[in-house]
């Protein structure tokens, strides 16, 4: 890889340093030093190399070795290959002051360890949720921050938790650095000045465009092309007529949705060519959610089936046609009750269309001509092939191409032997998904191809029929001839094992309707209630011992009072269990000669690996693996293909062809781009190719007309006179008087509420933020106010396991003032329960059922309802007026037992310890106070255990850690 040497920085900033970089093409080169030398929103059109540039930004702060640079918003498998990069680079440049990037989590490092971390300085990924907490707590101090790097800009809103960072961070460092990056320019064109909106949120003022249509990009990318092949495969008349059948469907229910919708929602971009986008769905539920209490069952429905038809048409492409018809044959099983054979009420509407049956119709064809006994049996050709039943099995197009590329990819190689450009010669198939991928390990091992590995293939290549230079023309016709007719067995022999497959599924199917209905009938009959036959029966089976669910007090616990049923139904006793699994124990343990073995290879060095074990020889290899978005990058790296075979089309994998290619001019690439014709995947990629040119062409404008920002931070606000006039009370006797005070609104709110937004909003509102471990409630916002949050789902869960009313019961005991607040997301229904559904009552078991009961049990709570953690800013600053500030340190101690201090990082390990049988209040402190983690508790005798608990509780504890399930 050619490395650039870039000029001395200047000497105003003493920490940057001349490194090394590993950025061979100009405009990488040109970005880094433009990024470099100030704060901006980089926006990279995708497949261009942007990790690269974040990895060598990082690295040129690295080298200096005084920075303490924090990377936000990476994902894992981002940071690990940035941890590799940097470790890559810092040992090319030997840097004698870079130290690599370090991962910093709750479970990797404590309080105190983050603390000295953080004043040795370095690069630091850390999650966004222990970087609140430590910059609120001054942990970690902003002014220490030499400046921060922002992964996936385009995630940043204004209450997401990265925005919050950055606020915290400006608000005390105006020197240090903000650099954002983002390749994904489709997502700053939605809404009102995207543009603008994502700079204040980020705290920035200017931004970098660099779309592949950029100068600089273009002259850089055209120093040396690969050699690209098209293949439009045209599709099968079969696929072609399900295909335009799926589109005539997806049509059919976009105009149902627009006709029941159409006043309260805009339409106008939902059509069949937006409906082939990925984030249509998204798109669609965006409209929809603040609606959707409203909107009818119908519709629902209809939004269901969209993303089923959108699936389906992939499916059609990606899928084989046995696999095809089998998930289609699921599709219609979903929409029956079943045994009766009856439809829904509110089947999906597709179903009926004149389209729809040709979908399933043509389907089925592909597979096989015939009717499908039910008792599939008895068969004529083969041991599974039932009688009346002829194969079809049509196999997709692209298989046969795919075989004739390699098979001309191996007479090119044996053509080329000893050719020597720096590449491996290895083929690599880059296909959609890791599905995909195992179908061609299987049609390529039909076809005679050794393989091994999971997820991305390996495939060896056969050199046995490379001698094609001595063929005559007659010879290499019968030559290819024969090759075809290998590929088409091998395809057949694949699709006749998939073929047995569906047929073993479908006789499963019909058993199971078989066993739902007789189960339905029994169901049915008059005796099957309480007190009717079959109870009758269940419980003459119980004659001469106690049943099965009769509880009873059995010595060491109940565990002894359950039961389960024999392969004939009986119910068996504890003993009859015990039996079976000692008897099952024996039967699995290894025999003597195992454990010889075992022994053996255990006590084996290894030193003689290589007698066993050999590595493949790259030229030989063709590597099947699936998109992985810049992780591609490091594919074609560590590969160093000689051919690519683009199995699926890609955007951002083209354009990493193309990087590949121009930063090492003297490999061979060439390139097999593989699609479909007049299809959805052509559509698809073109689609993509043009929105992001009209992205970018946008944000080119928007760039061009945005009014210039004169601060980002929040100096003004800071201002002590802007915070006197924000501090005045004008509610006293109704505004006549007027008092003012010098305190800042303070709420403390616990550590584990920083996975929402509300708290970020609280800071936004010039709140004093205080995050600390509460064992009573989530925020507390007067000495008298106590709120415990709830989201819906948080809710209904609290009401399934009973936290909740434990933490009624708490807040009661404590707060004068105890409130539940259930706070709905933002721009979604501000319902509990859809109006349609609370047509039949409610019962005892819905939630606004479980709701009365918890206010007849806690008169003294009190229930805010928040349509947005928006609205729920403003509920608290209302109620924070006029009353007192809490003080942190009596909030923490609340709850807590006596002498049990107050832990953020060991709050798992206690509710864990508080959670073992034997462990109570009273003994609590003594096993805290003796034992340092569960692993040493686990691992002691019951007797020492005895002497921290007593007798009977030490039993219970030992019991548990070593029962043997």
């Amino acid at each position: 890889m050619s490395t650039t040497e870039p000029p001395t920085e200047p000497p105003a900033e003493p920490q940057e340093i001349a490194v090394k970089l590993s950025l061979p093409l100009a405009y990488q080169q040109e970005i880094f030093h433009s990024i470099r030398s100030e704060d901006q929103l980089l926006i990279l059109a995708r497949g261009l190399g942007l990790i690269r540039i974040i990895t060598n930004l990082l690295h040129s702060y690295d080298a200096a070795g005084d920075n303490l640079v924090l990377i936000v918003g990476a994902s894992e498998v981002e940071q690990e290959w940035i941890g590799e990069a940097l470790a890559e680079q810092n040992f090319i440049s030997k840097a004698p002051k870079a130290r690599g990037l370090k991962i910093i989590t709750t479970d990797s490092m404590s309080v105190e360890g983050r603390r000295k971390t953080y004043a040795k300085g370095g690069i630091y990924a850390v999650t966004s949720r222990i970087l609140q907490v430590d910059l609120l707590t001054s942990l970690l101090p902003p002014e220490m921050i030499t400046g921060i790097v922002v992964l996936h800009a385009e995630r940043v809103t204004a209450t997401s938790p990265e925005a919050f960072i950055l606020r915290l961070f400006r608000q005390k460092n105006s020197s240090g650095f903000i650099k954002s990056f983002s390749d994904v320019p489709e997502a700053f064109c939605s809404g009102f000045s995207p543009l603008s909106t994502m700079l204040r949120n980020l705290h920035l003022r200017t931004c970098s465009l660099w779309p592949r249509f950029h100068v600089t990009i273009s002259e850089s990318l055209e120093i040396k092309k690969p050699e690209v092949i098209e293949l439009n495969i045209p599709l099968s008349d079969s696929m072609l007529q399900i295909q335009t059948s799926i589109l005539q469907c997806i049509e059919a229910s976009l105009s149902e949705l627009k006709k029941g919708n159409s006043k309260e929602l805009d339409m106008a971009e939902w059509n069949v060519d937006s409906a082939l986008h990925k984030n249509f769905d998204s798109v669609v539920r965006r409209q929809l959610d603040p609606v959707w209490h409203r909107v009818s069952s119908k519709t629902r429905g209809i939004v269901g089936d969209l993303k089923e038809l959108r699936e389906m048409l992939g499916y059609l492409l990606s899928y084989d046609a046995v696999s095809f018809w089998q998930y289609l044959e699921g599709v219609l099983a979903a929409q029956s009750t079943g045994p009766t054979g009856q439809t829904k009420s509110s089947q999906s509407p597709w179903l009926f269309l004149d389209a729809a049956q040709v979908i399933f119709s043509t389907a089925k064809s592909r597979v096989y001509t015939g009717i499908l006994p039910t008792d599939s049996t008895t068969s004529t050709t083969s041991s599974f092939i039932p009688a009346g039943l002829q194969p079809v099995l049509e196999e997709l197009p692209k298989w046969r191409e795919l075989s004739s590329i390699l098979d001309e990819i191996e007479q090119e190689a044996f053509r080329n032997q000893g050719m020597n450009d720096g590449s491996y010669g290895t083929v690599l198939v880059m296909c959609s998904d890791a599905k995909e991928c195992r179908q061609l390990r299987e049609y390529l091992q039909s076809a005679g191809r050794a393989t091994g590995g999971e997820g991305g293939e390996t495939i060896e290549i056969s050199d046995d029929d490379d001698d094609s230079d001595s063929e005559d023309d007659n010879g290499g016709k019968e030559k290819e001839k024969e090759r075809e007719g290998k590929a088409t067995h091998s395809a057949a022999h694949m699709m006749r094992r998939r073929l047995r497959g569906y047929l073993s599924w479908k006789r499963d199917l019909a058993r199971f309707k078989a066993a739902l209905n007789e189960a339905t009938k029994a169901s049915s009959l008059p005796g099957a209630g309480p007190g009717g036959n079959i109870q009758k029966r269940n419980q003459e089976s119980f004659r001469g011992r106690a049943p099965a669910n009769k509880r009873r007090r059995m010595r060491g616990g109940n565990s002894a009072a359950g039961s389960s049923r024999g392969a004939g139904g009986s119910v068996q006793t504890v003993e009859e269990i015990a039996s079976a699994m000692a008897d099952l124990w024996r039967k699995i343990q290894p025999t003597e000669e195992e454990q010889r073995a075992k022994q053996e290879v255990a006590v084996d060095p290894m030193e003689d690996m290589e007698d066993y074990f050999e590595l493949f020889e790259m030229g030989n290899l063709v590597v099947v693996h699936p998109f992985r978005g810049d992780m591609d990058d490091r594919l074609l790296e560590e590969l160093r293909p000689r051919w690519i075979v683009m199995y699926n089309p890609d955007t951002s994998f083209v354009r990493r062809v193309e990087v590949y290619r121009s930063s090492h001019e003297e490999r061979q690439v060439k390139v097999f781009f593989m699609f479909y014709g007049d299809s959805v995947e052509e559509q698809r990629f073109l689609s993509m190719v043009r929105r992001e040119k009209d992205a970018f062409s946008r944000l080119v404008k928007e760039k061009a007309n945005m009014a210039i920002t004169l601060t980002t931070d929040d100096s003004l606000l800071d201002d002590p006179q802007e915070i006197f006039l924000r501090t005045i009370n004008t509610r006293i006797a109704g505004g006549g008087l007027t008092t003012a005070t010098n305190v800042t609104p303070r709420v403390i709110v616990d550590i584990r509420e920083f996975r929402s937004s509300l708290p970020s909003l609280l800071h936004s509102r010039r709140n004093d933020i205080v995050p600390v471990t509460l064992t009573v409630g989530d925020y507390i916002l007067s000495p008298s106010i106590c709120v415990e949050r709830k989201s819906i789902k948080d809710l209904i869960q609290s009401f399934k396991n009973g936290r909740l009313y434990t933490q009624c019961e708490s807040m009661c005991l404590h707060y004068s003032q105890p409130m539940v607040l259930i706070e709905f997301e933002q721009n979604k229904s501000f319902s509990l329960e859809p109006f349609a559904d609370l047509s039949t009552g409610i019962g005892q078991n819905d939630l606004q059922s479980k709701m009365v009961l918890l206010a007849i049990a806690f008169p003294k709570i009190r229930f805010i309802w928040s349509s947005s953690p928006y609205q729920t800013a403003e509920i608290f600053e209302e109620l924070k007026k006029g009353g007192e500030e809490p003080n942190p340190d009596k909030a923490v101690a609340i709850g807590l037992e006596e002498g049990e201090g107050p832990g953020a990082d060991n709050q798992t390990p206690m509710d864990m310890l508080r959670a073992v049988p034997g462990i109570n209040g009273k003994n609590f402190r003594n096993v805290v106070a003796e034992v340092e983690s569960l692993v040493e508790l686990s691992n002691m005798e019951e007797e020492e255990i005895r002497a921290l608990v007593g007798k009977e509780a030490a039993r219970k504890v030992h019991r548990f850690f070593n029962k043997t399930f």
